[in-house]
C-alpha cells in the first residue's frame, strides 16, 4: 500500500439541478396569501369609497354653495343652502333615524349628538334654528359653514 490512497477513489456525481417549476408548497402557500391580501384590499378600498361617497358629495356642495352664494352679500340664502345641505347628509348618513321630522331644539340636539360637541346648540349652530325666520342674518356664517363641514367629516365614516 505504498500507492496513492486517492487514486482508488471515484468522482463525485452533483445531483440534478433543481427545477424552478413547481415551486416548493411554502411558496403556493405564500402566494395564496398574497392573493388574499389582495383582494381584501381591493374590497376594503370598494366598500370604503362607496361609504364615503356622500360625504365626499356633500363636501363638494358645501364647495360651491360657498362659492356661488355670498354669506355677507346674501347670508339669509347660504343659511337656507346650509340647512338644505345638513338635513340631507343627515339623511343619507342616519338613514334608521327620524331625521327628516326634526325640527328646532330637537334638530341642534340631534347634531350635537353625532359630532357636534354642543356647538350646534351653543355655538355658530343656533343660526340653523334662528335664521331662516329672520329679515336679515346676524350671526357669522363662514363659522357655521366650518361647523358644517367639521361636522361632515366627523359622520362620514363607514356604512351604517
Amino acid at each position: 500500500m505504498s500507492g496513492d490512497p486517492l487514486a482508488g477513489l471515484r468522482d463525485y456525481h452533483l445531483p440534478d439541478p433543481v427545477a424552478w417549476w413547481p415551486p416548493a408548497p411554502g411558496w403556493w402557500v405564500l402566494l395564496g396569501v398574497l392573493l388574499i391580501a389582495c383582494v381584501a384590499t381591493l374590497w376594503w378600498w370598494q366598500r370604503r369609497r362607496r361609504c364615503t361617497a356622500a360625504a365626499r358629495a356633500a363636501l363638494r356642495e358645501l364647495e360651491r354653495l360657498h362659492r356661488r352664494t355670498d354669506p355677507g352679500a346674501d347670508g339669509i340664502a347660504y343659511l337656507r343652502g346650509l340647512s338644505r345641505l345638513l338635513r340631507r347628509y343627515a339623511r343619507v348618513a342616519f338613514p334608521g333615524q327620524p331625521v327628516a321630522a326634526l325640527t328646532g331644539d330637537a334638530w341642534l340636539t340631534f347634531l350635537d349628538a353625532h359630532g357636534g360637541a354642543g356647538r350646534f346648540r351653543d355655538g355658530p349652530g343656533r343660526l340653523l334654528a334662528d335664521a331662516p325666520y329672520r329679515a336679515v342674518a346676524d350671526g357669522r356664517p363662514d363659522e357655521l359653514a366650518t361647523l358644517v363641514r367639521d361636522w361632515i367629516r366627523h359622520n362620514r365614516g363607514g356604512c351604517r
